[in-house]
């Protein structure tokens, strides 16, 4: 079977056949090959070809890694865990946003704690500014799914004023290109804060504030699946969220 991925890829990218090739150094045959009869590649090419496209190696090739190399690659892209976001060293929002050269997206029902720094939201807009594309996904302050998460932290309605506030917080960058803010109603199971290819992701645990939760930091490693599956769930979300005027 065609490898479809892969062709669609080359197009997405704007990348022929030729400079593919010979950008990794193999015949133009072989690449159409790989594409036209879905022939998998040796483990060096596929790695570098999912280098020079910017894309996963498991997703272009899924069936090539086996479970064990992608659990491998997987727990390679964790980088550290902390017991409580309130153990985050405050700097590592900072840096986290400061080096994303192309996305920066935040997945929360408020994360006040983020909007209440007037540095960090300063950066968005700067990187917004810089070509970077923000994308900030806030819980629904009149949903049910807020109010359940408000019930069950024992805030109650105090979670839908968290992010009635939030917004007023964020009035610097709203409106301004390259900045997107959107509500959201769904059960969130994780908060999601990203810069490009890491990530700290706020677990949530029934009953206990996000504050006192465990976070992740995480970092794409080629064949790994970890940070692409929360990249897909802040995608799925982000497509039926509600845009919030500037």
């Amino acid at each position: 079977m065609a490898n479809e991925r892969l062709r669609a890829a080359l197009l997405e990218r704007g990348v022929s056949i030729a400079e593919l090739a010979t950008a990794i150094q193999v015949d133009p045959k072989t690449v159409e090959r790989w594409i036209t009869k879905g022939r998998a590649p040796y483990r060096k090419h596929r790695y570098a070809v999912a280098t020079h496209l910017g894309m996963d190696e498991s997703y272009l090739w899924p069936e090539a890694l086996t479970r064990e190399q992608v659990a491998s690659a997987s727990e390679s892209e964790i980088v550290t865990v902390y017991p409580h976001r309130w153990a985050v060293p405050r700097d590592a929002w900072g840096r986290l946003f400061a080096q994303a050269q192309d996305e920066i997206g935040i997945l929360v029902y408020s994360a006040l704690f983020l909007a209440d720094d007037a540095g960090i939201v300063r950066m968005l807009g700067e990187k917004a500014a810089a070509g970077v594309r923000v994308r900030i996904l806030l819980g629904d302050p009149d949903s049910p799914e807020v109010a359940q998460r408000g019930a069950d932290e024992g805030i109650d309605d105090g979670m839908a004023a968290k992010i009635r506030n939030v917004l007023v917080l964020y009035r610097p960058i709203r409106g301004l290109d390259g900045v997107e803010i959107r509500l959201h109603r769904t059960v969130l199971y994780n908060s999601i804060y990203r810069g490009d290819d890491q990530m700290l992701v706020n677990t949530h645990v029934y009953g206990v504030p996000a504050g006192n939760a465990p976070v992740l930091h995480l970092r794409k490693v080629l064949g790994g699946d970890m940070v692409t599956t929360y990249v897909e769930s802040f995608e799925r979300v982000w497509e039926q969220a509600t845009p919030v005027g500037s």
